[in-house]
């Protein structure tokens, strides 16, 4: 993907098998996603970021 406005953050999405899991193991360090994404499809996408602006995702399927 071309995104020059984020040049020099990185950006990663992971597939896990237990995104509910990830999310509270998360959520128990006192970190919380900035963006939440359910697709037509069912697939689910959370997103979190850094103070660097750096970005991972986690994604899973229904």
């Amino acid at each position: 993907m071309q995104r020059p406005e984020r040049a020099g953050n990185a950006v990663l999405t992971a597939f896990v098998d237990d995104l509910d899991a990830r999310m509270a193991a998360m959520s128990a360090r006192g970190i919380e996603p900035v963006q939440q994404e359910t697709y037509g499809n069912g697939v689910r996408k959370v997103t979190y970021r850094d103070a660097e602006a750096n970005e991972i995702s986690f994604g899973g399927a229904p």
